[in-house]
C-alpha cells in the first residue's frame, strides 16, 4: 500500500488516498486513532467511479470517524480511471438499453453485469483489508457498509474479518446469489428504497428473505435511489457501535 495524498478534513479527520498495486482508494481515520489506540474499520462499498462519488462517501466516512471508525474504498475493477472490461461494457450497454426501452432486464444480463463484478471485486477487496489491517492505528473487528449488494452478500459469508455488515439494496441480483446468500450467518441490516427506479424490489426482498443471518433486519423507505433519509445514517452507526465495539 502506497499512500498517495494526505489532508486533514475540517472535523480532524484524515484523509489519505492510497494504491495497492493498480487497485485506488481512499482512507479515513477519525483525529483519536494513534498506534496505542487503533480503532475498529468499515470497508464502504459503492456502485463505481470514486471521483463521482466522493461527496457522499467523505460524509458517510465523517460519520463513521464520529463513531470512533476508520472506514476506506476502493475503485471497482472496470470503473472511474481503472481499466476497461469489454465484457463488463458490454453487459452495461445492455442494462442501459433495455431499461431505456422499458423492457424487462433479463437474468442474462444481470449475470453478465454482476458476476463477473463480484469476482473481480472481492478478492481486491480482501487484500485491501489485508493491507489496512497491517497498519497500527487500525483493528478488527470490521464492517462493511454500502453496494454493490451482491459483492457486500459475498463478503459477508467469505470474509471471517467482517463482522457486520449494512447492505443497500440498490442493484441487480443475479439468482445464484440467493443461494450463497443462505450461507450468512453475521449481523446484517438492510437499507431498501421502496421506489427505487434501478432496482427490482420484489428481488430485493426475496434477497432479505434468503439471507441465512439469525440476526438481520430490513429498513425500507419511501423514495428514489439517491433519497436514503438522513436519520439512517444515524441508525446504521449505531448498528455498527453495537457489534464493532
Amino acid at each position: 500500500m502506497r499512500f498517495t495524498s494526505e489532508q486533514r478534513l475540517d472535523d480532524g479527520v484524515l484523509e489519505r488516498g492510497f494504491t495497492l498495486g493498480e487497485i485506488p482508494g481512499i482512507l479515513w481515520t477519525p483525529e483519536s486513532a494513534s498506534a496505542s489506540a487503533p480503532v475498529p474499520l468499515i470497508l464502504m462499498g459503492h456502485p463505481g467511479g470514486l471521483q463521482r462519488m466522493y461527496p457522499r462517501l467523505v460524509t458517510r466516512a465523517q460519520h463513521s470517524a464520529a463513531d470512533g471508525f476508520a472506514a476506506a474504498t476502493i475503485e471497482l475493477p472496470g470503473s472511474g480511471d481503472r481499466p476497461r472490461f469489454a465484457a463488463l461494457e458490454e453487459a452495461r450497454a445492455d442494462l442501459r438499453r433495455a431499461v431505456g426501452a422499458g423492457e424487462p432486464v433479463t437474468d442474462e444480463i444481470v449475470d453478465r453485469l454482476v458476476l463477473p463484478l463480484v469476482e473481480l471485486a472481492v478478492p481486491e477487496w480482501r487484500t485491501t483489508l489485508d493491507a489496512l489491517l497491517s497498519l497500527p492505528e487500525i483493528v478488527g473487528p470490521v464492517g462493511y457498509s454500502g453496494g454493490v449488494i451482491s459483492i457486500g452478500v459475498q463478503l459477508a459469508v467469505v470474509e471471517p474479518r467482517i463482522s457486520a455488515a449494512l447492505l443497500f439494496a440498490g442493484s441487480f441480483v443475479p439468482r445464484v446469489m440467493f443461494e450463497e446468500a443462505r450461507q450468512a450467518t453475521i449481523p446484517l441490516l438492510v437499507l431498501l428504497q421502496w421506489d427505487d427506479e434501478g432496482n427490482d424490489r420484489q428481488a430485493a426482498l426475496d434477497l432479505f428473505d434468503a439471507l441465512g443471518s439469525k440476526e438481520k433486519t430490513l429498513h425500507a423507505n419511501m423514495g428514489g435511489h439517491t433519497g436514503v433519509p438522513q436519520f439512517e445514517g444515524d441508525d446504521g452507526g449505531r448498528f455498527f457501535v453495537r457489534h464493532l465495539k
